[in-house]
């Protein structure tokens, strides 16, 4: 019978021999997620991916990262992209000021930065459109259905848009919707119908065969457009401070320039925590 000194040599020697020849594997930390969610905003998951693959390449080179360190996914609804957030691997967001207002608590949104369209700026006015000579105040609204690619977050449209325009009427009608173009002729029509257009679509307004029937009722003080947060504490402090670096600086190469075309952006630049603050009192406010 073995010695127990002869048995723990023997263990010794087989532990040796075993780790001399062998290979471990470390498996590859997890992918960190930027999940782009834009309500109402053209375009599909599947669409965009390619689109979205070369951002977070672009982002993942600026920041120094390894390949693969980052992916990102894009929604066009409000529900898949607030799933595609609670999953545990969803570090970053960017989405629509309103969607960030209304589910900031909810998936602990700490915006970082702000990303601005081409054309556009970090905070931009919203435009209210009805029948030429229909509307007069807000009271007038009433009995009316107002048609908003934001109308998805009412609290958004009755508080920081047009609060300071006065209450809306409990009976309004708020209806999320990117068809504007139909709403639009129904105003134009009479029927009681108001629109609130984003920049974009108050630009376009001007251009309508049916233009001289519409009337631009009211415009907001300016707001901010596009947040990029932090999502649940998922985004290490080293990580975060990367990813800002990274945004700031995205444009200056050719990649990074061709990533933020694609997706409709000329840059990121830091969160105008003060105006967010405003925006969100005033929201907070506002009763559902």
């Amino acid at each position: 019978m073995r010695s127990s000194v002869q048995f723990a040599g023997l263990l010794l020697a087989a532990l040796s021999w075993s780790g001399a020849g062998a290979v471990v594997s470390v498996a590859a930390p997890p992918a960190m997620i930027l999940v782009v969610c834009a309500p109402g905003y053209p375009g599909s998951t599947e669409e965009a991916q390619p689109t979205m693959d070369a951002l977070a390449a672009a982002i993942t080179a600026a920041a120094g990262w390894k390949p693969g360190d980052l992916k990102a996914i894009y929604f066009e609804t409000e529900q898949g992209g607030l799933q595609r957030l609670r999953s545990d691997d969803a570090a970053v967001a960017i989405s629509p000021v309103a969607f960030w207002l209304q589910h900031r608590g909810g998936l602990g949104l700490e915006p970082l930065m702000q990303a601005i369209e081409e054309g556009g700026q970090a905070a931009e006015p919203w435009t209210l459109v009805a029948a030429a000579g229909q509307v007069s105040g807000s009271s007038s609204l009433a009995g009316f259905e107002l048609i908003s690619v934001a109308g998805y977050v009412p609290r958004f449209v009755r508080g920081p848009v047009l609060g300071a325009w006065g209450d809306l009427p409990r009976d309004v009608k708020i209806t999320y919707s990117s068809a504007v173009l139909t709403g639009l002729r129904r105003a134009s029509a009479g029927a009681k119908v108001a629109l609130l257009l984003d920049r974009a679509q108050a630009a376009a307004l001007p251009t309508l065969p049916f233009a001289a029937r519409l009337q631009v009722v009211t415009r907001s003080a300016p707001l901010p457009v596009t947040v990029l947060s932090s999502v649940g504490g998922r985004l290490p402090a080293a990580k975060q401070h990367a990813l800002v670096r990274a945004l700031a600086s995205l444009g200056a190469t050719a990649a990074g320039a061709n990533a933020l075309a694609g997706v409709r952006l000329s840059r990121f630049v830091a969160a105008d925590q003060a105006a967010l603050a405003r925006t969100r009192d005033v929201f907070d406010r506002i009763k559902e």
